[in-house]
Parts: C-alpha cells; structure tokens; sequence
C-alpha cells in the first residue's frame, strides 16, 4: 500500500487539506514502520506535519502504531520514563539518581531513548536491578531510521514526540519532559486518547523530566485520566542554572554522600517526587516531596550505589 493517500489528506492545499484520524495515523505511520513507504512519501507527510503543526490525535495514532510494532520487546514496568533530548541535557543525568529513589520505593522504572549523555551511559550501572535502560536502535530500528530522518531534513519532526508517548513497558504511569512548553498539552491530549491515565510532564532541564529546584513548575499531564495543570512552587530559594556544562559530577560521590551540595539535592528529590506523585505513592505533591526526601536520607540503608 502506498503512503500517498495519507500525504493527499494533510497536504491538499488550503481550505482541503485536514489532519488524518487516529486510525488514519496509525494505518500511516504502521507503513512508514515497515519499510515498505516511498522515502519521498515519508519526508513528505513528516515535514508537512512540521510545518502544519502536531496535533493529538495524529500522535495519537502514530504512538498506537508503534506500540503494535514493538510489542513485547521492554520488560513491564510500573513507571515509563523517556530520555530522549539526544545529548542536550547539560552536565550529568542526576534524574538518573531520581529514578534511583523511585527504585528504592519499590517501582519498576524503564528508561528508552538515544544517544544518551555520556554521562547516562557511563552512570546507568549505578541504576540497580529496577531501572532498565533500552536503546531506541535496539528495540525500534524502524523507529530509530525514522528519527534519524532528522539529520536529512535538518528539522525535528513528530517522531520526536511520538517517542516520548511510545511507553514500551505499558507503565501505567509516565513522567515526559519537553522543551518547548507548548508540548506539554499536546502530550497530555495525546495521551488521553490513548487511554492513558496518569502521566506527568514538565518543562525539564535540558527536555528531560528533570526539575529545577529554584523555579516553580507547572505539572500538566494526567490524574485518573482527567487532565491536570498544577503549580508547583519552588523548592529553593537560590537563584542558579540547573547544571553547568564544566562542573564534571559524580553520581557515585552524590549518592554516597562524598559530595554535598543542597542545590543537587534538591534537583534528585524534587525531580523524585513529581514521580513519585505520578505513581499515587503519595497523595499530594507535598507528601511526595516528604517521601522522596525520607528515601533520600534513608538511601544507605538500602542496598549501595558503587562510586
């Protein structure tokens, strides 16, 4: 089958052209995963839809089409958590600590992305038995092209947020990051048509989902299965960059407590918490700050992270 129908649908012309359902979406993107789509046809409807503007129920679909492609292929998991800012998060992954704590209380967690932060990869084995890391290339090669489609437009397309919303364990809970504010509904319609229930995204550090201790965020996303927009004050009252791009961190030295410093803490347990909530293991943003700072000083008591 050809990709040229659905090309047809978004690209008519003015006062012609419509967004594809989410089954439309789905059927589409299920071609482009098989390799069987013209490439024209691909980077046609990709920058069409990046010159139009993504909208949920597109995502919707595609996001559908790749969860039946890969079906299988991730461990299952309490908590999805996409790391997919391809290098842009600056100094090293201290969500990665945070997904530590979330570990700690007792979830699975499953971490997908690519290109990684050397920083990630060089850590992920300080992660535990509970946090798994997959690398797109490796479980979505299909995917992965389609991505790397980035280098031949020049462009990022709709894949990039497709990726964020793939959830390949079935978490039923997800925590996103994102760059650019504007995603964040985006995300949470998306996944709304998706089923999904509880999901959190912010603006994090970087496009991760990691807080930044010294402003205040706001949480849109999903509480059993309404939308939410929800203020969070700042945890701190310094004014800093959430990372320095000279500043050589150790995740092992932090977690064994070799190094301290309020402000790295405070990103770990702040960071930590919003998961936390997003899992229902508190009740209030409050309570699972409370939470994320117990497990942090109780982090020893467990088994250790090896510097």
């Amino acid at each position: 089958m050809s990709l040229a129908p659905y090309v047809q649908i978004v690209a008519r012309g003015q006062g012609r052209a419509r967004p594809m359902t989410l089954n439309e979406a789905r059927a589409a993107m299920t071609l482009m995963l098989s390799g069987d789509a013209e490439p024209e046809a691909v980077g046609a409807l990709l920058m069409v839809l990046r010159l139009r503007g993504e909208v949920p129920a597109e995502i919707a679909g595609f996001t559908a089409a790749l969860r039946d492609h890969v079906h299988g292929t991730v461990p299952a998991a309490d908590l999805d958590w996409p790391v997919y800012a391809a290098g842009r998060t600056r100094g090293v992954p201290l969500f990665l600590l945070s997904a530590r704590l979330v570990a700690q209380a007792g979830y699975k967690v499953s971490m997908h992305g690519w290109n990684a932060p050397a920083a990630l990869r060089d850590h992920l084995h300080l992660a535990g038995p509970s946090i798994t890391y997959s690398p797109l290339e490796d479980i979505a090669p299909a995917a992965f092209r389609l991505l790397k489609l980035r280098d031949t437009f020049g462009l990022r397309s709709c894949i990039n947020t497709v990726l964020r919303m793939w959830n390949p364990s079935g978490a039923a809970a997800t925590v996103q990051g994102v760059f650019h504010p504007s995603y964040r509904s985006l995300q949470a319609e998306a996944a709304h048509l998706l089923g999904q229930t509880d999901l959190t995204i912010i603006k994090g550090g970087g496009g991760e989902f990691e807080r930044h201790p010294s402003k205040g965020v706001t949480l849109f996303g999903l509480r059993g299965g309404d939308h939410i927009a929800e203020a969070a004050p700042a945890l701190l009252p310094v004014i800093r960059r959430l990372h320095e791009a000279d500043d050589a961190l150790d995740l092992g030295q932090i977690w064994q407590g070799h190094r301290t410093d309020s402000f790295e803490t405070a990103t770990v347990t702040g960071t930590a918490a919003l998961a936390l909530w997003t899992l229902r293991a508190a009740p209030t943003l409050p309570d699972a700050q409370t939470m994320a700072d117990d497990l942090w000083n109780r982090r020893h008591q467990t088994e250790g992270l090896s510097a």
